[in-house]
């Protein structure tokens, strides 16, 4: 029986293992999604791809990437998560959803794959009875619809970014034209290493043989990393401090301005300057959009490569043109979003430039980011407090799995009262700890505890509004899409 809707085919995958829920040691392994891939007739060879990894700031490159390659004409499809709003944004086609048809379709190919054609293989890496074995997982098979639903598309080109690590994750099946890894900080060490060498060496796992990577700045352990493994595999290093520079760089509540300019290292990718901006305030969202067109130009050196139809075009004007407008129509749900009740704007509970629009009125401010690495936070607290001042209002919420007592120590400074609350129930969570963690550094008297999420919300509105302070939600991707259907609903 086919499926009859999109909502279907989520509700089917929602029955397997979620690795995001706790990944099993078994299932945390490359060849099960490359035998998959194989029973589905390779549909991660059906269009060339740009493959990102990175402990933040790999969202936002991704959905980069996919804007600029829209802009140039592609038809690119953008995998990336967690979703903020609906599930269908981790698997779309530049920035819209692919069509229903298509996730009804490639729906039902995956279930015959997992139905039929895996039961028939017999492998003993998906028989449950087995010691080695357990069932597909669920990011395994969300992986795959997502190649699926490509490959029905007919797409110019993939955009992928990986879930977990790299080495070992079931993206990395892909072949890329160029890999692009983030910044590198510690993450998820109970699977990928309990140190900054460990964690990048999972992460390196995604340079190819010869292909180039583009790397954003890291620590000296890190890169040191990194150059070995791109010397071991022939792959190009394009190192970002090494071939850019950023300056002019204007951040304001709408949005970030900068220019770009490559030296003689990278001024085969830009050969001149160019003046951006992006509707995100942040200073690393420039860093961010620096590393996408650096990526995009080594993977595409001609943007047209696609359509073919503006040979007559000047070239470099073209691409200048692609990349603008792909960085001003970036949407971007909960990489600093001003958030409004949707009483105030209807729309702002569907669009995230809408719902900055909507909230531009808004009293007090209410701001929402996914920071959840002590790195990403201490940048957003930084961006935070030179929009709207020292001394506002924290509502954070983070996995049992994150360094709570790092981001204690690089937020709680600036803020004049902190609430400590359950980032959904996705992840594991132990709010009670986090709480105490957050008290011993912030002191007891500003710090409060409220599991609840729609009370903390309601307590920390209270406070701000009697005290005319702005409000900052953040610490986790869970919590501040719970904020956003809380406050936009």
């Amino acid at each position: 029986m086919s499926f009859s809707s999109s909502g279907e085919v989520f509700s089917w995958l929602s029955r397997f293992i979620n690795l995001e829920r706790g990944q099993k040691p078994k299932s945390f392994r490359l060849d099960r999604m490359e035998i998959l891939a194989e029973l589905a007739g390779h549909p991660e060879r059906c269009a060339p791809s740009i493959h990102i990894a990175g402990s933040k700031g790999k969202g936002s490159v991704t959905a980069m990437l996919a804007a600029m390659l829209t802009a140039a004409g592609f038809r690119a499809a953008r995998y990336m998560s967690p979703h903020v709003i609906d599930i269908r944004e981790r698997l779309c086609l530049g920035d819209s959803y692919f069509k229903e048809e298509t996730y009804i379709r490639a729906g039902d190919e995956l279930r015959e794959i997992v139905e039929v054609s895996l039961p028939a293989a017999a492998n003993p890496l998906f028989d449950r009875s087995l010691e080695d074995g357990c069932e597909p997982t669920y990011w395994e098979l969300l992986t795959l619809f997502f190649f699926l639903c490509a490959r029905k598309e007919g797409c110019d080109v993939m955009v992928v970014e990986t879930g977990m690590g790299g080495r070992l994750d079931s993206t990395n099946v892909l072949d890329p034209l160029a890999s692009v890894i983030t910044l590198i900080e510690l993450e998820h060490t109970a699977i990928l290493g309990k140190t900054i060498t460990e964690v990048a060496g999972e992460k390196a796992g995604i340079i190819k043989q010869g292909k180039p990577l583009i790397l954003a700045k890291q620590n000296e352990e890190a890169l040191e990393v990194f150059r070995k493994k791109t010397c071991e595999k022939n792959s190009p290093l394009l190192y970002l401090p090494e071939i850019a520079e950023i300056s002019n760089v204007d951040v304001s509540s709408r949005g970030t301005s900068f220019t770009i300019s490559f030296n003689e290292a990278g001024k085969s990718l830009l050969s001149a300057p160019l003046s951006l901006s992006i509707p995100v305030p942040g200073k690393v969202q420039a860093e961010n959009a620096a590393l996408a067109i650096a990526a995009l130009k080594t993977a595409f050196p001609r943007l047209t490569a696609a359509t073919g139809n503006r040979a007559s075009n000047d070239q470099a004007q073209i691409e200048q043109d692609a990349i603008r407008r792909g960085l001003e129509s970036l949407n971007l749900p909960a990489r600093f979003e001003k958030i409004a009740p949707a009483s105030q704007d209807a729309a702002a509970s569907q669009d995230a430039a809408a719902s900055q629009d909507a909230a531009s009125s808004d009293t007090p401010p209410f701001i929402i980011d996914g920071a959840h690495t002590p790195e990403s936070l201490a940048l957003c607290v930084e961006t935070f407090c030179s929009l709207y001042g020292e001394g506002g209002v924290l509502v954070f919420g983070c996995a049992a799995d994150k360094d709570a007592a790092a981001m204690a120590k690089a937020a709680h400074s600036h803020f004049a009262k902190i609430f400590i609350t359950t980032p959904g129930n996705f992840k594991t969570s132990d709010p009670a700890l986090v709480y105490e963690t957050f008290a011993q550094t912030a002191g007891r008297e500003k710090t409060a505890l409220v599991k609840n999420t729609h009370e903390a919300i309601n307590a920390a509105r209270d406070f701000a509004q009697k005290n005319n302070l702005p409000i900052l939600g953040t610490g986790s991707f869970y919590l501040v899409s719970e904020i956003r259907k809380i406050i936009c609903q």
